[in-house]
C-alpha cells in the first residue's frame, strides 16, 4: 500500500483465529496493482475457509478460484481473462489487466471500486498517520513544489495536465487511494493540507499510477520493497544573522551525532537559515562557519558540559523534572540515559536544598537512566521500575504510557517479568513490580500489533485475561495486543 505496489493487510489474527486454528496467509502479499495489472497471490495451501474470505472480500468468482487451484494457467471466466503463474510450490499469481477494463462489460473490478476496498481495511486497521522520527529537513529541487505555513502543508505537482485525475497518499491519509484528489492547474496539481510539525511519507498516483515525487530527492524504502518520498513539517528555525561573506555554515548537535559535516544551511538576505523538523526532546546544538564551531549567539540558553564546553540548547515539548533526592554533600551529578546515548558529560544536574533536579524534555517513549554521583553510577531509589541485572541494572521510565501490562493472579511470585517482540523477548526487562494487588508494568507503545508473555518465576505464561493468542515456532503460544493511533 505504501509503495508503487498496493498492497492490502487483508488478514489479521483476530479474523482468521478460531478454535486454535489459524491461517496460512501472508498478511503482507494478497493483492496489488502494478503497471496496469491487478495480481492477486494465492496459497495452494489455504483451506476452503480462508479461499472463501478471499473471494468474499475481493468478490472473486468461486468458480474462478477453483480452476486455479486446478492448475489452469489461462482462465476465461464473465468475459474477464486470467493468467496464473506459479512462483513456487505452495504460490501462484493470479492476474488481469485493470487499465483497459471497460465496466460495461460486467468487469467486476474497476479501478475506484478496488481502491475502495483497500481504503477501507487500510483504515479498519488503524494504521499510523505520523511516521515518528527525531529530526529531519527537506531537500527539495524546486521550493515551490512543497510549502508549509501556519500548519498547512501545500503540494504541487508540476505537469502531468493530460492527466484524468491526481491523488495523494500518504502517512496523513493512512495511505488512502481516493480520500485526497487534488486539484488541476494551468502548470500541474496541487492540494493543501493541514498537517502538524513531523515526518510524513507520501506518493502521487497519476491516472492509478503510483509514483514518488519528482522534485523531491528525499525518499526512504517502503515496507514492499520501494521507495516513497519523504517530506518534513517545520517547528523550528535555525537562523544565525550575519556572515554574509562566509562559503559554508551548518548546523549540528546531539541530533546529528555532532556531526562535523553538519546540516548546510541556506543563505538568505539577512545571514543563514535553515527549517527543520524536530521530534519532542532536548538539543544541543552550535553552528560551523567555514571550519570554525560557535554558539547561537541569537539564544541566550548555553549549558557547559561536565568537561567544560559550551553548546546552545533549545527544547521542544514538555519537560519532565528528574529529581535524586540527598546526595547534598555530592560535587557533580550527572543525569545519563538511552535519551541522550548514556553521555556521561551533558546534563549536569542542578543543586537543590533537598538533592538535584534537572528539567529535561524528552519525545514519548520507554527509556533507561542513571545518575553519576561524583563518578559513581547508581539507579533513581524513588523509582521502582528497572531493567537489566547486576551492574547493569538501571532505572526505567515510560513517558506518555498508552498501555499497562498487569498480571492479577500470581501473587507469592518473586518475579515477575513482561517480556515480548518490543524488547526482543528479554529475560531481564522489565520486571513488574506489585500495585494494589496486580502485578503491572507500564510502557510507551507505537501503533501495532505486538506479542508477549508473562516469565513468572521463570515459567513462560500467555496473559490469562486476553483472549487473543497465537501460536509460535515452539508449538506454544502468545498473547496479541494490538495499540491503535488514538491510545
Amino acid at each position: 500500500m505504501k509503495n508503487t505496489v498496493i498492497y492490502i493487510l487483508l488478514f489479521f489474527t483476530m479474523i482468521f483465529y478460531s478454535s486454535g486454528a489459524f491461517a496460512q496467509v501472508d498478511p503482507d502479499n494478497i493483492c496489488r496493482i502494478d503497471n496496469g495489472q491487478l495480481t492477486f497471490t494465492l496459497n495452494l495451501k489455504w483451506t476452503d475457509k480462508e479461499k472463501k474470505e478471499v473471494s468474499e472480500l475481493f468478490d472473486l468468482d468461486s468458480a474462478l478460484i477453483a480452476r486455479v487451484y486446478k492448475g489452469e494457467l489461462n482462465i476465461d471466466l464473465n468475459e474477464e481473462h486470467w493468467k496464473v503463474k506459479k512462483l513456487s510450490a505452495n504460490l501462484v499469481e493470479l492476474s488481469k489487466s485493470v487499465q483497459q477494463a471497460e465496466p460495461d462489460k460486467g468487469n467486476r473490478f474497476g479501478l475506484d471500486e478496488l481502491f475502495q476496498v483497500i481504503d477501507n481495511w487500510v483504515n479498519f486497521r488503524g494504521n499510523e498517520t505520523r511516521t515518528s522520527a527525531k529530526f529531519g529537513a527537506n531537500n527539495f529541487n524546486n521550493s515551490k513544489v512543497f510549502i508549509y505555513e501556519n500548519g498547512v502543508a501545500r503540494f504541487y505537482l508540476p505537469g502531468f495536465k493530460n492527466a484524468g485525475n491526481v491523488f495523494i497518499s500518504g502517512t496523513f491519509n493512512e495511505w488512502s487511494t481516493t480520500q485526497t484528489p487534488m486539484k488541476s492547474t494551468q502548470s500541474g496539481w496541487t492540494i493543501d493540507l493541514k498537517l502538524e510539525p513531523g515526518k510524513y511519507e507520501y506518493k502521487y498516483i497519476v491516472d492509478g499510477r503510483w509514483m514518488t515525487d519528482p522534485e523531491n530527492n528525499l525518499r526512504e524504502r517502503g515496507d514492499a520493497g520501494s521507495d516513497n518520498s519523504v517530506v518534513y513539517c517545520y517547528n523550528y528555525v535555525f537562523r544565525l544573522n550575519g556572515y554574509a561573506n562566509a562559503g559554508k555554515v551548518v548546523v549540528t548537535g546531539n541530533f546529528s551525532g555532532w556531526n562535523p559535516q553538519g546540516i548546510a544551511m541556506k543563505k538568505t538576505s539577512g545571514g543563514w537559515s535553515l527549517p527543520m523538523y524536530l521530534g519532542d526532546g532536548t538539543y544541543a546544538y552550535k553552528f560551523v562557519v567555514d571550519g570554525r564551531w560557535m554558539t547561537d549567539p541569537g539564544n541566550p540558553v548555553v549549558r557547559s558540559d561536565a568537561n567544560g564546553n559550551k553548546n546552545s540548547f533549545i527544547s521542544i515539548g514538555t519537560p519532565y523534572t528528574f529529581k535524586l533526592k540527598d546526595h547534598t554533600t555530592a560535587n557533580k551529578v550527572v543525569l545519563t540515559g538511552s535519551f541522550n546515548n548514556w553521555d556521561e558529560n551533558e546534563l549536569v544536574m542542578d543543586k537543590t536544598s533537598t538533592g538535584w533536579q534537572m528539567a529535561y524534555v524528552i519525545g514519548p517513549g520507554n527509556y533507561e537512566y542513571k545518575f553519576i554521583v561524583d563518578g559513581k553510577w547508581i539507579t533513581d531509589p524513588d523509582n521502582p521500575f528497572t531493567t537489566g541485572s547486576g551492574n547493569y541494572t538501571n532505572s526505567f521510565i515510560a513517558l506518555k504510557a498508552n498501555h499497562v501490562f498487569e498480571l492479577d493472579q500470581n501473587q507469592n511470585a518473586k518475579q515477575v517479568i513482561v517480556t515480548g517482540s518490543f524488547n526482543n523477548w528479554s529475560t531481564k526487562d522489565y520486571r513488574m513490580i506489585k500495585d494494589k494487588g496486580k502485578w503491572i508494568f507500564p510502557m510507551y507503545l507505537k501503533p501495532g500489533k505486538y506479542l508477549y508473555k508473562f516469565i513468572v518465576d521463570g515459567e513462560w505464561i500467555t496473559d490469562p485475561e486476553n483472549k487473543l493468542f497465537e501460536e509460535n515456532r515452539e508449538g506454544t503460544y502468545n498473547s496479541i495486543l494490538w495499540i491503535n493511533s488514538s491510545q
